[in-house]
């Protein structure tokens, strides 16, 4: 659904409108479930795919973005794809596509739910004492969490399919469906978990 269709937020009757519309004309964004309370105020859902821009002018009100829109800017960002939001956007929607066709689920949920399962809760930081650098662990925001868990996806997307035969959509269909499923052998979640195991052998 393009933007231009949409009223805006102030207009009579928007919110309604906002309610009635499906992401990419296909997906519901209503009764999106959450598991993780933590997260669930920074993974906003809305049908709008592309807000040209409109978050800029905040500094932390990208966490009002659609977590969807959030992910296309996330897989524009490498060599190949800067700055091509068509591009990334058409390779989101096509992979919902699959994921709705492998699991018979909303794609909304299932990428709600692998964001909730890829964001690590500690990390390290390190600390100067004198001469000596030390790992510390710490505990991570919520807005980072998501913000690691885009990052993990969009890296196991890139890793999957540059120089490979598998297709960009197939590698991100891939990768949510397994991060949805908490499954290990997925990189994001991979990640998750190698990001607290070593801050927990550094408590």
């Amino acid at each position: 659904m393009s933007t231009e269709d949409s009223p805006e937020p102030d207009a009579p009757g928007a919110d309604d409108e906002t309610a009635r519309a499906k992401l990419f004309d296909e997906w519901e964004v209503t009764d999106i479930e959450y598991s993780d309370p933590s997260t669930e105020r920074y993974i906003t859902v809305t049908p709008i795919a592309h807000t040209m821009g409109r978050h800029t002018d905040k500094q932390f009100k990208k966490s009002e973005i659609s977590i969807v829109e959030r992910l296309i800017n996330r897989l524009m960002q490498t060599d190949e794809n800067t700055g091509k939001k068509q591009l990334a956007t058409s390779i989101v929607r096509d992979a919902f596509e699959i994921v709705h066709e492998r699991t018979e689920e909303n794609p909304v949920q299932v990428l709600v739910s692998a964001v909730e399962n890829s964001a690590p809760r500690e990390e390290t930081v390190r600390l100067k004492y004198g001469g000596i650098s030390v790992p510390k662990a710490v505990d991570v925001a919520p807005q980072r969490r998501v913000d690691q868990a885009l990052k993990f996806i969009a890296e196991g997307v890139y890793g999957s399919s540059f120089k490979t035969t598998t297709d960009a959509s197939e590698a991100l269909a891939q990768q949510l469906i397994g991060a949805a499923n908490n499954d290990v052998q997925a990189y994001a979640v991979n990640q998750k978990e190698e990001k607290e195991r070593v801050a927990a052998a550094a408590r």
